[in-house]
């Protein structure tokens, strides 16, 4: 199905950031993906990240593979440069686009299936080449476009809703980041918009490569009892800054906001309107996300207990970007005549000479 036009309707004024543009200029076409999708929750973080950042259309290149995922950039940013590539190699594409114009944001959205199989290998060079952009993974499970095949990432023992249950150890994209010495690595919940803008903020922010993994349910072949990326056990089993259980159902409908404080040590129990009950715990006090070797044992715990860690799990400011490694020019080598970037044939044939 082609994407659809959003249409303009506005029911109020709507607020203004500081480039004079509404939320409505950060948005896309009208989502084709399956109602109740997590992607298209990730997509309204991400226009909305850009419009708190004042982050001009222009200067954003969107970037993508193929997937339910790789649809997602059709649904942001309207003015923004796009690209959709080949299965898997968005990464190497984002690489190349960045050498050549280092100026403009970049943002790629990526899959399970589309960054931890076929694009593994290209995943992991940007991420050792610390490429300056943000990259995330909408993280499901399982091959939505392709009718529910178990992804790389499926837990052992998540059943599809057709076939054997996995046997396979999964592939954790923050484990693998730690491992290649990643720069910023963050986890999220796509129904949790409130933890996930500031984390999509922070990584535009970041000079290097932002990894974020997002649990973004798939609502149609990954919402069942047999999965562990269900919305069900995801609310459940997360642990974060803000810790939320439902109790009775994930719906809350529009009524005067509830505000709490929640404190630093402790659990903060909070009665919402349906009469469920709430109950919000904060990180461990001395977590220390630019510990390499803390951030991993503490990963591996809450893993042992079936839990998910969700946040800004691990952050270096200190870590060399691409251009800084290569000493490339400020401006994008797009941008450079010609007769500077290419020295000619005498000062190339004296450069060959020392490799001969």
């Amino acid at each position: 199905m082609p994407s659809i036009t959003k249409p303009f309707i506005p029911l109020s004024p709507l607020p203004k950031n500081e480039l004079g543009l509404t939320i409505r200029d950060y948005e896309g076409a009208m989502s084709t993906l399956c109602a109740g999708c997590g992607h298209d929750s990730v997509t309204a973080a991400i226009s909305h990240a850009f419009f708190e950042l004042s982050t001009p259309p222009s200067s954003i290149a969107k970037l993508s593979g193929i997937g339910c995922s790789s649809k997602t950039p059709t649904y942001f940013v309207r003015g923004a440069h796009g690209f959709n590539s080949a299965h898997g190699r968005m990464a190497t594409i984002a690489t190349g686009a960045n050498a050549a114009n280092r100026e403009l944001n970049y943002i790629g959205i990526s899959g399970d299936g589309d960054s931890l199989s076929i694009g593994l290998g290209h995943l992991m060079h940007a991420m050792r080449r610390n490429v300056n952009m943000v990259y995330v993974i909408e993280n499901n499970g399982v091959y939505g476009l392709t009718k529910g095949q178990l992804s790389a990432s499926a837990d052992i023992g998540s059943a599809p809703k057709k076939g054997e249950a996995n046997h396979l150890a999964p592939i954790d994209p923050i484990m693998v980041g730690l491992a290649l010495g990643a720069t910023f690595l963050a986890r999220s919940f796509s129904g949790d918009k409130e933890q996930l803008i500031p984390i999509l903020k922070a990584a535009v922010a970041h000079q290097g490569f932002a990894l974020i993994d997002v649990i973004s349910p798939c609502v149609t072949f990954n919402d069942h009892e047999g999965s562990t990326k269900s919305y069900k056990f995801v609310r459940e089993h997360e642990v974060k800054e803000v810790q939320t259980d439902f109790e009775q159902s994930d719906f809350v409908p529009i009524h005067v906001p509830i505000r709490e404080k929640i404190p630093r040590d402790g659990v903060k129990a909070v009665t919402m309107h349906d009469g469920s009950v709430l109950r919000f715990r904060s990180l461990p006090d001395g977590y220390d996300p630019s510990d390499r070797s803390s951030v991993e044992e503490y990963l591996r715990d809450r893993q042992s207990r079936g839990e998910i860690a969700t946040g800004i799990l691990y952050l270096n400011e200190s870590g060399v970007e691409l251009h800084q490694l290569n000493q490339t020019p400020a401006n994008g080598l797009n941008r450079i005549p010609l007769d500077q970037l290419c020295p000619g044939s005498d000062e190339l044939a004296r450069l060959q000479e020392d490799f001969r």
